[in-house]
């Protein structure tokens, strides 16, 4: 039956419904139980006892004089029963039930000969009337395309989807936890902001009408919560969002979710530790047993880079040399791509390439990271990344608290990119003394997608950034 023909037939039973002065869109719902929790009480015990669910009906076998049907509650599914001798009534509303109405039934739980657990309905409700079919008789979405633009379909209908939600959920309330026992303080800071700062990337921007003003969404919330560290905050975390106006790939959303922490009277060291700690957690949530058994490696960008190439790229970090370098390797780069961007692109190429297991590359070039600490005496900053299959999870650093030389990286990176801002308060707040930092920022989206297997981070974001139709 065609898709209009459906429809048709669903709301000429709706106007059955509303001929008989059933309200097929109730306001209130009768309580009722959750399914699993039925279904886990009858297995405990397998006795008899009254019940009530509601849900969306998934499946219906007529058989004469009794039917059965599949509720799907809280993403559990449970079987009712009803018989046309028990009560007319609630068989006429029955029989005009589609699947993918959602109903209220009461009655009592039973196991049928075939053993699966049941509700033998003496009332049931109406509470919600469909008028669009389930894709393909309720068996999930298969074009790519209409799993993301219809993502509540492909959830209500593809259990793998449906739990790599669940378990991105689990992962952020378990980091909130972890954080919590550690007693930091999860805080919020503006989306909304005069000038973007704390990464490198092109914002979106808006503007303010009451106040006439250029506003930007936010790239990151390092600066604000740097802030807070100077207002006498020790330990801080806010999990939120971040938007960068460049490209869309399997690997890059216009808006992303971040967990970004800073701890007082620490340095990159212990953040490594940290990060390590919260993988860790986060796979065994999402494989539900102990994946990573071993320590994270931990490699020097500079020695491992001499080490497989012959090349000492400390201290020939100009665009020139490293454009030549790259060439050299065969390792492509953008024709406008800035230093710091080919270097990037050497190092995942020879370091990272086909390497699965998680690796920290530590000792970055000062001059590509503007927000951190150098070690006394050397142009190598105090900074890693966490590397998931060859792809980014984690940046931490031992946060630059020097305000006269923050304000020269400032400098430095506004001619390189053309800005004239410079974020005078936040330079104001170190004035005012911020202690030695460890900070650390995890791409929530990417650690569930390394730890899922997913190809995409479309796959793990609900409702991910499309092109228009």
């Amino acid at each position: 039956m065609a898709e209009e023909d459906i429809i048709k037939a669903r709301k000429e039973h709706l106007n059955w419904f509303l001929e008989n002065s059933i309200d097929p869109y109730p306001a209130k719902v009768p309580r009722h139980d959750d399914a699993g929790e039925i279904i886990s009480r009858f297995e405990k015990d397998d006795v008899s006892f009254d019940a009530c669910v509601s849900g969306r009906v998934t499946a219906i076998r007529k058989m004469g004089k009794a039917s059965f049907a599949e509720v799907f509650s809280n993403f559990k599914k449970i079987q009712i029963y009803i018989k046309r001798d028990d009560d007319q009534n609630n068989y006429e509303i029955f029989r005009r039930t589609d699947i993918g109405d959602f109903v209220n039934v009461s009655g009592f739980v039973f196991r049928t000969k075939m053993g699966e657990i049941t509700v033998h309905v003496k009332r049931l409700i109406l509470i919600c009337k469909a008028f669009r079919p389930l894709p393909e008789k309720w068996h999930g979405l298969k074009d790519e395309e209409t799993i993301l633009r219809r993502r509540y379909l492909d959830i209500l209908t593809n259990e793998k989807s449906r739990e790599i939600f669940l378990k991105r959920s689990s992962v952020i309330s378990e980091i909130r936890k972890f954080l919590n026992g550690r007693n930091y303080v999860e805080v919020e800071t503006p989306l909304l902001q005069s000038i973007p700062g704390g990464a490198e990337a092109e914002p979106f921007k808006t503007h303010h009408k009451a106040l006439n003003i250029d506003l930007f969404l936010r790239i990151a919330p390092e600066l604000y919560l740097k802030r807070l560290i100077v207002a006498g905050f020790e330990k801080i975390y806010e999990i939120g969002r971040n938007f960068r106006n460049e490209g869309i790939s399997t690997r890059h959303n216009p808006e992303f979710t971040m967990l970004e922490l800073y701890c007082a009277y620490a340095d990159y060291g212990d953040m490594m530790n940290l990060c390590e700690e919260i993988v860790k957690r986060s796979a065994e949530i999402i494989s539900g047993e102990t994946v990573f058994s071993e320590a994270f490696a931990r490699v020097s960008i500079f020695e491992c880079l001499k080490e497989k190439t012959g090349i000492d790229f400390q201290g020939n970090l100009g665009r020139d040399n490293l454009r030549a370098q790259a060439e050299k390797l065969g390792i492509s780069f953008e024709k406008d791509a800035p230093p710091s961007k080919i270097f990037e692109n050497i190092y995942e190429e020879v370091i990272l390439k086909d390497t699965e297991m998680p690796v920290f590359l530590m000792d970055f070039p000062e001059e590509f990271s503007p927000l951190a600490k150098p070690r006394r005496g050397t142009p190598i900053a105090e900074r890693f990344e966490l590397y998931i299959n060859n792809m980014e999870i984690a940046n931490a650093y031992s946060e630059l608290n020097d305000p006269v030389r923050q304000r020269a990286h400032f400098v430095s990176q506004a001619d390189d990119s053309g800005r004239e801002q410079i974020d005078e308060d936040f330079l104001e707040a170190l004035e005012y003394g911020m202690p030695p930092t460890g900070g650390l920022g995890i791409g929530i989206d990417r650690l569930i997608m390394a730890l899922s297997g997913s190809q995409s981070i479309k796959d793990v974001i609900i409702f991910p950034q499309l092109k228009s139709r």
